[in-house]
C-alpha cells in the first residue's frame, strides 16, 4: 500500500504500535491522553500497511496561558500532537498542507504547535512556511518551543504567507490540463461537481509545490502570477459540461529548456515534483525542441468545480481566444474563485 495521509479516529489505533514508542517515551501522560480521546479525529500518515505519522489538531478559542508568555486571545488551531516519520520533504509538506487547510475551514485566526528543540528539521519546515517561535512551553518532560503562525497578517512573502494568494501587482492565468495528468498533479481538486468540503479530502498527494511541464509559452508567467487551472474534457461527454476549473496556484519560477544544464539537471529539477516518470522526462527533453516549466505553489482546491459552459454562459469567459494558456483579468479571477466557493480569506488584495 502506498503513503497515504487519512483521517480516523483514536479508538481504531493501538497504543501498543512500535510507531507511539518515542510519544510514550517523551511524554509520561501520552497513555492516559491517548486513552481520553478514543472518539476524536485524528490523522495518521500509513506507509506500507505501517504507522508513518499522526496529526491531531484541535481548535481553542481565548488565550492560550499554559505557555510563557501566553499567547493572545484569538481562534486558534493547535497541532496537539505531531510525529512524522520522513524519507524527505514530501510528507512534511502534505502535513502542512492539511494544517492551513483546517485551520482555515475551522475559522481561525492563528496556528500554534509545541516541539521540543531536538527535532530541528520539523522545526525549519514550520519556519519556512511563516512561523516563528513566540514562547516555550514549561512541563515536567521538558522545555518546548511554542511556534505560531497568524492568519491575518501577512509578511508579503509568497513562502511565508502561505497558503494565502496576493493578487496586487501580479497577472492571472487559465492554464490547461489533460485529465490523466491533473489527478496525478492536483489530486485534492477532485473532479466530481457537487460541492463539498475539501479539507476531509485526505488525498495522500497533496503537496505544497508543483512542477508543470508543457510546450505552451510558460516564460509569459512572472514569479507570483495566479493560476487558475483547467482541467479538460475526458472525452465522456462535451467539453461545455465535462471541463472544469479546479485550483488556484502561484507561480514561482519559470524556466525554459535552455536553462538547464543538461538533462541530469532537467531531472533533478522536475523529478520531485512532476506527474511525469523518469523515462516520460527523459524523453520530453531530448525530443522537444520548445519546452518550459512551471514551479509552482498549489495554494487551494475548488469547492466547487465550475464547468467551461457555467463560465461562458455568465458571461464570465469567453470561447475565444483559445483555454490553453490564458489571460484573466482581475473580475475574471474573483468571478471564477467566488463560483469555485474558494475561501474569501486566501485572496489577499
Amino acid at each position: 500500500m502506498s503513503r497515504r495521509l487519512r483521517l480516523t479516529k483514536f479508538r481504531d489505533l493501538s497504543i501498543d504500535d512500535p510507531f507511539f514508542d518515542s510519544l510514550k517515551a517523551g511524554y509520561t501522560e501520552f497513555p492516559r491522553w491517548f486513552c481520553s480521546k478514543a472518539n476524536e479525529d485524528l490523522y495518521v500518515v500509513d506507509d506500507d500497511d505501517e504507522l508513518s505519522g499522526m496529526i491531531y489538531l484541535k481548535r481553542e478559542d481565548g488565550v492560550v496561558a499554559d505557555v510563557i508568555p501566553p499567547l493572545p486571545a484569538k481562534t486558534w488551531l493547535k497541532v496537539g500532537t505531531l510525529k512524522i516519520v520522513s524519507r524527505g520533504t514530501k510528507l512534511g509538506e502534505r502535513v502542512i498542507k492539511k494544517i492551513f487547510d483546517t485551520a482555515l475551514d475551522l475559522g481561525a485566526e492563528g496556528i500554534y504547535v509545541t516541539i521540543f528543540d531536538v527535532h530541528n528539521d520539523l522545526i525549519a519546515l514550520f519556519l519556512r512556511y511563516g512561523f516563528q517561535q513566540t514562547a516555550v512551553k514549561i512541563t515536567p518532560n521538558g522545555t518546548e518551543s511554542v511556534l505560531t503562525r497568524s492568519l491575518t497578517d501577512f509578511t508579503g512573502d509568497r513562502l511565508k504567507d502561505y497558503p494565502f494568494v496576493h493578487t496586487v501587482g501580479q497577472n492571472y492565468w487559465l492554464l490547461a490540463i489533460y485529465p490523466d495528468y491533473h489527478t496525478r498533479l492536483l489530486p485534492d481538486s477532485i473532479l466530481r461537481n457537487e460541492a463539498r468540503e475539501i479539507v476531509q479530502d485526505v488525498s495522500h498527494s497533496n503537496t505544497i509545490h508543483k512542477v508543470y511541464i508543457s510546450g505552451l509559452s510558460l516564460q509569459r508567467m512572472s514569479p507570483g502570477d495566479v493560476v487558475v487551472f483547467y482541467r479538460t474534457t475526458d472525452r465522456q461527454g462535451p467539453a461545455h459540461y465535462r471541463s472544469v476549473v479546479t485550483s488556484v496556484c502561484v507561480i514561482e519560477e519559470v524556466k525554459l529548456k535552455r536553462d538547464f544544464r543538461d538533462i541530469a539537471s532537467f531531472l533533478a529539477y522536475t523529478m520531485p515534483r512532476s506527474v511525469f516518470s523518469e523515462a516520460e522526462l527523459r524523453e520530453q527533453f531530448t525530443t522537444r525542441k520548445r519546452l518550459s516549466v512551471a514551479k509552482m505553489t498549489y495554494n487551494a482546491a475548488f469547492n466547487r468545480r465550475t464547468t467551461r459552459g457555467r463560465l461562458i454562459d455568465d458571461g464570465i469567459m469567453t470561447v475565444q481566444p483559445r483555454w490553453d494558456l490564458r489571460r484573466l483579468d482581475e473580475d475574471q479571477l474573483m468571478c471564477i474563485l467566488a463560483a469555485g466557493e474558494v475561501n474569501a480569506r486566501l485572496v489577499v488584495n
